[in-house]
């Protein structure tokens, strides 16, 4: 090249020449700037002249440089008719341009051209670029050509090769450019060429191939179980495709992959066959001295053990494979140890094997102090994995003794997984909590809160375990030097159960004190609260009282009394104030009772541990044995506001007591749903029953279903026809909205500011602003009265597909006053229901003077505060609809028809006839679509009486999917139409079908002034009864009488 290209020559030789990064780019500059200066003259250049500029521009991009101009001349060299302007178009091209760049599409026929014609060099040229780049262009465009090539029998081996490679990469971009139905066969033939180059390459598309769908491929089968006989049984290989004496291991390899994509085999022959491959392949390998003949020969060893897992062979098969592993973590070459390791802890989730890996216990113990700390994490892993309530003792103590040598980054890991083993498998509760005291002792900074709270609560709910727990504690606070972790759990156990130790020597209540109190001045704030609740315990568990003890704990509390931590204060305070009253301390420092039963939050975090493959098998191994508490229950809902839906299930609210009402007595809200119910049934504990009765937040009883649907009210909930204004059941309201509720909630579904509701007290306005899957809507609560409205109360019941926060409301909104409520929306998935705002307030204020007698002709007068009378409860649908995270895009003829046609039939796309239209010429229709956040696209369509609409919908989950709508109209009958919606996932084709028939069939109706909206208030408006203040003094109940 430096004969023929000087100029390049020299180029690179000032590159490599220059001193510093800044002389390097500077002449870089210069060259770009020729190289610009001489295209822009392109008439006047030579093929010889483009080419070694092109040249160039490849050099400059290697060396990290942006080349943002010449596209356009790299791409033009392949369509020369010369060998080197070819080569050099397709090898630029490949490199300088990825698979969306505009520029390819001048040349897919180029490309095409030299693929099907017969020049074979320039055949591979193509075929390496296509290779290289992918992208649907060329899939679409160039796939038929490649798979052709592939199966011809005209084609050389090397021509082939390239095409199963271009192809494997052309799938990998695009799995729906291979027929699966008709090339079931052609794999199956192309696994019989005796060619191994085009034989690997196969392989390698077919592994891609069944690793999408492997029931269409059951045919290939017997034809890799043919080649591993081939291979590993005939040795009938070339001598140029034999690696160290391996009869090429690469396709050995990947044939033994793509067997593992199959379920198990279960032709009898076939079976055997493959057994017996597998079986030459177990007892042929060996370790030797050549790095590289090792190399080869495990990873086909490796594969072969995944084969074997996979297939679930015999026992002996199995235990051969144990016995080949345990030879393998006991030579010295750390590699070959550390891959044995892992295909060991991989070999646990066979069953009936875990008997025979424990017998290479041993070695894997050895190997938990290799100088390699890779391999001590794989040893590690497999302990953990293979330990039971047989060998838990053995491998527990060998971590404990491990972890005092262990290096910082793997002890967290490590007093984790030994606190996991312990609670698993301990023989016994004394042996348990020796273990966790003795981790806490030596590895106290790796011992998280978990551990010793899961202690807690086994000596809490073991009584016998008690006095042993609160003994052993006493032992290890004698240690001069402490870990604070000790110090907590030794306090609170000595706190709570030392009292037990009173007849042991050095165990009576001074000398437990002092052995705690000792440690006081050099603890942080949280454990001095602990070592407060203990001192407390201590002076309730001494009786008779030991006036000397308790002034020197009284002497601690009053020291805390005015300490900066408010929780170290408190607990100082009332601890103080408690001990002076005897009887009350007895009650309010009773022993703690037991805990329920729960799920080992240890286990629970060793899940969370970012693991790879060989950890994961041993995690899931013991996460097996663990049962789950898959129901999240909240017990209780903030005053204003709502929960996130990523943390909430289901809600339950405790009953609101009426005290006005008797009937509210017997009334229980579950989340907005206001149902009767047995008011001793609500009283109890039966969690179950209320979460699988009627009050669950997916939909309303069908008591109030049945309601509104006797009132006439349809009872739709998806419908932007159906009421805006929720059922409130038999709940009193106090004042009527004064404008058309579904007339304003279906006007905001299609614009984002409006008023929502009014009524005579309040009016609720909305202004929303949207950006692809989030939204931000702020409410308007403006008071409209001269008196404030009080215990405003506002909460959100979000459905499914939203993730909503709403800010505090306050509880009161003075007179004449606007508050603003921000609510924070994101979208999750595709749906057509709505949020719900329950909102509540009262107004109307009654002032009570009371008369309190002083002397016998004074009397003080005594103004009660503002007592609220009536109470108003609304519950309105928010206008948040599926159309609101809709973006709208029109499309291009290029774009539109590919992708309509990529689409299949049913569920990705559907149509429907839909009657019952209300008739709109096209103009209103397409201004219907645009108000719904649909781009229309004009003249995509023949017929000028149909319409092409397009829009990107936005999601959490998905981000953005293209939907596209085409609505054919009847000039003649306008009743009708055919509406056909089209997307990548079907539940975002159904909802959008539904809700575009809704808007063309539902079209809102305008309610004319002055009638009567009594079809908007789901149940009669009653005034509430005023509230009378409860009180028993008779100067009072005179004053309110008068």
């Amino acid at each position: 090249m430096g004969s023929t290209m000087r100029g390049l020559s020299v180029f690179i030789s000032d590159i490599r020449n220059c001193q510093n990064k800044e002389l390097e780019r500077l002449r870089v500059d210069k060259e770009l700037g020729h190289i610009r200066t001489r295209f822009k003259n392109e008439k006047g250049l030579t093929p010889y002249e483009k080419k070694k500029y092109v040249w160039k521009m490849l050099y400059i991009y290697m060396l990290g440089y942006d080349v943002d101009f010449g596209h356009m001349e790299a791409v033009s060299l392949i369509s020369a008719p010369k060998y080197p302007e070819k080569q050099v178009g397709y090898i630029v091209t490949s490199c300088l341009l990825n698979e969306n760049h505009d520029f390819l599409r001048m040349v897919v026929n180029t490309v095409r051209n030299d693929i099907v014609g017969r020049n074979e060099t320039f055949q591979c040229l193509a075929l390496t670029m296509v290779g290289n780049i992918g992208g649907r262009e060329f899939a679409e465009s160039l796939a038929p050509d490649v798979q052709k090539l592939l199966v011809s029998s005209s084609c050389r081996p090397l021509v082939r090769k390239k095409a199963a490679l271009c192809l494997l990469r052309l799938f990998r971009k695009n799995p729906d450019v291979v027929n699966v139905d008709g090339w079931s066969d052609r794999m199956a033939q192309l696994l019989d060429e005796r060619d191994l180059g085009v034989l690997t390459s196969s392989m390698s598309l077919l592994v891609a191939l069944v690793s999408n769908n492997s029931d269409a491929y059951w045919n290939c089968v017997s034809k890799c179980v043919k080649i591993l006989e081939r291979l590993a049984k005939n040795h009938d290989v070339p001598q140029e495709y034999t690696y160290y004496g391996i009869p090429s291991p690469w396709l050995q390899v990947k044939t033994m992959r793509a067997l593992q994509y199959f379920p198990t085999i279960e032709d009898p022959n076939t079976r055997r066959s493959l057994f017996e491959v597998l079986q030459r392949i177990l007892m042929g390998t060996d370790v030797v001295k050549n790095v590289n003949k090792n190399n080869a020969s495990h990873a086909v060893l490796f594969e072969a053990l995944a084969l074997v897992m996979h297939l679930d062979a015999e026992k002996e098969m199995m235990s051969q494979c144990v016995a080949l592993l345990g030879k393998f973590i006991s030579v010295r070459e750390p590699n070959i140890r550390y891959l044995g390791l892992e295909n060991m802890t991989r070999m646990l989730m066979v069953a009936d094997v875990q008997d025979i890996i424990k017998r290479h216990q041993t070695q894997i113990i050895t190997s938990l102090k290799d100088p390699d700390i890779s391999i001590r994490r794989r040893s590690l892993d497999l302990l953990y994995g293979m330990c039971d309530i047989t060998n838990a003792k053995d491998i527990v103590e060998e971590l404990l003794q491990y972890l005092s040598t262990a290096e910082f980054a793997m002890r967290e890991e490590l007093a984790l997984k030994a606190a996991i083993l312990a609670e698993k498998f301990a023989p016994n509760l004394s042996w348990y909590v020796d273990v966790i005291l003795q981790l806490i002792d030596k590895a106290g900074d790796f011992v998280s809160d978990d551990i010793w709270y899961r202690v807690v609560q086994f000596v809490t709910n073991n009584e016998d375990l008690q006095p042993y727990a609160a003994a052993k504690a006493r032992v290890y606070l004698d240690k001069p030097a402490l870990h604070e972790t000790m110090v907590k759990v030794g306090s609170y156990l000595l706190g709570e159960y030392g009292h037990l130790l009173a007849r042991r020597p050095g165990c009576n209540p001074k000398e437990l004190f002092a052995v705690i109190n000792e440690k006081l001045p050099t603890v942080s704030p949280p454990t001095v609260a602990i070592l407060l609740s203990s001192y407390a315990k201590m002076l309730l568990h001494t009786q008779p009282p030991d006036p000397e003890l308790q002034e020197q704990i009284w002497a601690i509390f009053r020291k805390y009394e005015s300490y900066v931590d408010v929780e170290i204060q408190q607990r100082a305070v009332e601890y103080f104030a408690l001990s002076k009253k005897g009887a009350a301390l007895m009650d309010v420092l009773a022993e703690m009772p037991k805990f329920p039963e729960r799920q080992s939050a240890l286990l629970r975090k060793a899940e969370d541990i970012d693991a790879d493959t060989a950890e994961q098998s041993a995690i899931k191994l013991r996460s097996q044995q663990q049962t789950s508490n898959a129901l999240v229950v909240t017990d209780q809902l903030p005053a204003n506001g709502s929960h996130s839906v990523g943390q909430l299930k289901l809600v339950k609210i405790p009953s609101q007591n009426m005290e006005a009402s008797s009937v509210d007595q017997g009334r229980t809200e579950v989340y907005g749903a206001v149902s009767k119910v047995d008011p001793e049934a609500a009283s109890s504990a039966d969690l179950l029953g209320d979460l699988l009765g009627p009050l669950a937040i997916e939909g309303p009883p069908n008591a109030l279903i049945e309601e509104e649907q006797s009132q006439g009210i349809e009872a739709n909930p998806s419908s932007p026809g159906a009421l805006a204004l929720a059922a409130l059941g038999d709940q009193p309201n106090s004042a009527q909205p004064i404008i058309n509720i579904v007339e304003r909630f279906s006007a905001l579904c299609l614009k984002d500011s409006g008023v929502l509701y009014e009524d005579p007290h309040i009016q609720i306005g909305v202004k929303a602003e949207w950006k692809a899957h989030h939204g931000r809507l702020v409410l308007f609560l403006g008071n409209k009265n001269i008196s404030p409205l009080a215990s405003v109360r506002a909460l959100i019941l979000p459905p499914r597909h939203l993730k909503m926060e709403l800010s505090l409301v306050p509880e009161t909104i003075p007179p004449r006053a606007q508050v603003q409520c921000p609510l924070d929306v994101v979208n999750l998935q595709a749906s057509r229901d709505v949020p719900v705002l329950d909102f509540g307030y009262r107004f109307g204020t009654t002032m009570v003077l009371i008369k309190i007698p002083v002397l016998r002709f004074y009397a003080l007068d005594m103004f009660s505060e503002l007592f609220y009378t009536s109470q108003v409860n609304v519950k309105l649908r928010l206008p948040m609809p599926l159309n609101k995270f809709l973006q709208p895009m029109t499309v291009s003829a290029e774009e539109f028809f590919p992708y309509w046609k990529s689409i299949p039939g049913p569920p990705m796309k559907l149509q429907e006839v839909v009657r019952g239209v209300k008739p709109l010429s096209l103009s209103e229709l397409a201004n219907l679509f645009a108000s719904l956040h649909l781009g229309i696209s004009q003249g995509l369509d023949l017929n000028p009486n149909n319409l092409v609409a397009s829009a990107t919908f936005c999601s959490d989950n998905s981000r953005s999917i293209l939907c596209l709508v085409r609505v054919e109209t009847d000039p003649a009958d306008r009743s009708q139409l055919r509406l056909t919606v089209a997307s990548g996932d079907p539940t975002l084709t159904f909802e959008l079908k539904e809700l575009l028939k809704e808007y063309l069939i539902n079209i809102p109706v305008t309610t004319p002034v002055g009638a009567p909206l009594q079809a908007q208030i789901p149940a009669p408006l009653q005034l509430e009864p005023p509230v009378t203040p409860v009180t028993n003094d008779p100067g009072a109940l005179l004053a309110a009488l008068l």
